[in-house]
């Protein structure tokens, strides 16, 4: 990490250590019961002396989630394209995909469990439908705001729509793409855990609520800063994706930010 980015994530790791200090400061000095609100350093040292059990439902629910975002990735892809190609396609379909989000997952994951079971799935499924919305959004932001310069010089040359679509507006889809994605994986792990918790055999969810029932509220926190990890590591990834996907769009981004400052 250079010293740029350590001072950027600076604030915030100071601010994490303060709320940390200050939990385990109220918990001891409290006296409230662990069942209740366990110390920070209670919660590390169970979660650690747990491991193996804890990562046994971990893997489960790293299966749901790759499965269920690649599959949000593969759809909202296909449906952006399809809307793009498409006056007719957007008019029909963009207002139903919008009238979607309304529909609560907590009702619909119920049924995909008595439809589909309680294998993986169901839970991924529910992953897909909830990351689904905004990889396509962003899909179809960036291909609204692809210049209309590049394609009308490929038109000019002689390129074909299918040309135009894969040299100019496809690489300039793609940052608002990664915008999209960012937010969605930040959903992702929440969605196969709330999966679980409606019917499952393994997982984190399983795991919450079984500790739960057993109030051992220090081993449910344990999972949530496995969750928190997790979902971190995986936001963070998209950002190496991305500088590895399109350099130019993370150099002009540099760019632009030395020169603001």
């Amino acid at each position: 990490m250079t010293s740029r980015s350590l001072v950027s994530v600076l604030p915030a790791l100071l601010l994490g250590l303060a709320i940390v200090v200050a939990w385990e400061a109220y918990a001891r000095a409290s006296g409230v019961r662990p069942q209740v609100l366990p110390a920070p350093s209670r919660v590390l040292a169970e979660g650690w002396a747990f491991r193996d059990l804890i990562w046994t439902h971990t893997l489960p629910t790293l299966r749901e989630t790759a499965l269920g975002f690649s599959l949000a990735i593969l759809v909202g892809t296909l449906t952006a394209c399809a809307i793009d190609f498409s006056t007719i396609v957007r008019r029909a379909l963009y207002p139903v995909l919008v009238a979607s989000q309304a529909i609560p997952v907590v009702a619909v994951a119920p049924l995909l469990v008595l439809w589909f079971g309680f294998g993986v799935l169901p839970k991924a499924l529910v992953v897909a439908l909830v990351t689904f919305f905004p990889i396509t959004v962003g899909w179809v932001d960036g291909f609204a705001a692809t210049e209309r310069a590049a394609s009308n010089l490929l038109r000019s040359m002689g390129a074909s729509r299918w040309q135009v679509f894969r040299l100019a507006r496809m690489p300039g889809a793609l940052p608002s793409f990664f915008s999209g994605l960012r937010i969605a994986i930040t959903y992702a792990v929440v969605g196969a855990i709330f999966a679980e918790y409606v019917g499952a055999k393994s997982g984190l969810g399983i795991f919450m609520q079984l500790q739960q029932n057993s109030f051992r509220t220090d081993l449910v926190m344990a999972a949530v800063v496995v969750t928190a990890a997790i979902s971190v590591t995986l936001f963070l990834a998209t950002y190496a994706v991305e500088r590895a996907a399109i350099p130019w769009h993370a150099a002009a981004r540099a760019s632009h930010g030395r020169s603001a400052r």
